[in-house]
């Protein structure tokens, strides 16, 4: 990689040992992926907030790390492990190293968005501008969505973007591969957001390229959809990037069998004892649809709707938040379904949702078997 002077001299110490650290890690990302150099990053969103993904040692070192750097690009950062503003039976131990990790992104800078969605809450850089997003379904929507050029960032290397204000120019900030050379040829009927979700998961997994075409299926569903397929696309695979052009290129069958195949694999139980909304969290349009869904009728079962707490002061002002409070759901802030410590095997024999994101991590990492619907049947099914 080409360095200029100033990079090699931060690279070398002479700004700091943070400012370093940070470079070397961009270095070493830069030459694994052919970056030929560096360049500027107008905005940063970091995850690796929630204790549940980082443990101790990522807030030992975040502590440490946090005494020297500070950020130079505007930084957004992802949900953290729970609401803070509600009572929680979470340890005292959850809380206080929840607690470090906050005051270590807050020392260095960050926005405290608590967010996976900051594309709903923030005026992002226009089209075409470079920004780094760790989070799995903020960068799929930032490349498909909103025209931004991000690769699918760790949370070091966001985190090193963050400190520098710099990311090598590699996979999706070359022009060339936004181009989509493989596209998915659906072959089965898409209506929900659970189908949407299903098929975005079944192409990370099938596709090797960092960008994929749908064609026309991806050109004019709305908000609720082409967030569940571009989570589950980041999800399950390499995949950063959703386009709606039409191709001639290879081309991979997604029909009913395809479709299966993935409820096979993440609905793992008929039913569940605990309904979850939100991975990603759920924006305005959503909360307003699940509203107007329910009506007068209230949830059957408990039911966690996870939202930022920006979004939940817009509903709070409008009657959304609390027609859902009074049809007993309890809005989340701060905090997202996947890998939530708010979920656990030890609390819920089964987890009732939409998300095939949190379907992911709920039986992988959760430990919970899940029961995947659509909205509108889990609207329908548990709400009298």
């Amino acid at each position: 990689m080409h360095l200029t002077r100033e990079e090699e001299d931060a690279l070398d110490e002479k700004h700091g040992q943070s400012i370093s650290i940070a470079y070397k890690i961009l270095l070493s990302i830069g030459k694994a992926t052919n970056a030929e150099r560096l360049i500027p990053v107008d905005w940063v969103h970091l995850s690796g907030v929630n204790y549940n993904t980082i443990g101790e040692s990522g807030v030992n070192f975040l502590t440490k790390y946090s005494q020297e750097a500070s950020f130079v690009v505007p930084t957004t950062i992802n949900p953290m492990g729970y609401d803070s503003h509600k009572k929680t039976r979470l340890s005292n131990n959850f809380k206080r190293q929840q607690g470090e990790i906050v005051k270590a992104y807050e020392k260095m800078g960050s926005i405290p968005s608590f967010s996976c969605i900051p594309y709903e809450i923030f005026q992002l850089p226009d089209r075409e501008h470079n920004v780094s997003f760790a989070e799995t379904n903020a960068a799929v929507m930032a490349n498909s969505v909103f025209g931004l050029h991000t690769n699918k960032e760790s949370s070091l290397s966001a985190l090193a973007s963050a400190v520098t204000g710099k990311a090598p120019y590699s996979d999706l900030r070359i022009n060339s591969i936004r181009d989509p050379k493989i596209k998915i040829k659906v072959e089965t009927e898409l209506n929900t957001e659970l189908d949407y979700g299903v098929l975005g998961y079944f192409s990370g997994k099938s596709v090797k390229e960092s960008c994929v075409s749908f064609g026309d299926h991806t050109s004019n569903i709305d908000m609720y959809k082409t967030k569940s397929l571009a989570a589950a696309l980041g999800t399950s695979g390499a995949c950063g990037m959703f386009s709606n052009r039409v191709i001639n290129g290879e081309s991979i069958s997604f029909g009913k069998e395809e479709a299966k195949s993935v409820m096979d694999e993440l609905n793992t139980t008929e039913s569940g004892d605990v309904i979850a909304l939100g991975s990603p969290q759920l924006g305005m349009y959503e909360l307003k649809l699940l509203s107007d869904m329910i009506g007068d009728k209230k949830f059957s079962k408990k039911c966690m709707i996870f939202c930022p707490r920006s979004i939940y002061e817009k509903a709070s002002n409008s009657g959304i938040a609390q027609r859902l409070e009074n049809a007993e759901a309890n809005l989340i802030c701060d905090a997202c379904t996947c890998l939530s410590p708010l979920l656990t095997h030890e609390e819920y024999d089964g987890v009732i949702t939409n998300s095939v994101k949190a379907a992911h991590y709920l039986n992988k990492s959760n430990g919970v078997s899940v029961c995947l619907n659509d909205l509108r049947s889990i609207i329908r099914e548990h709400t009298k």
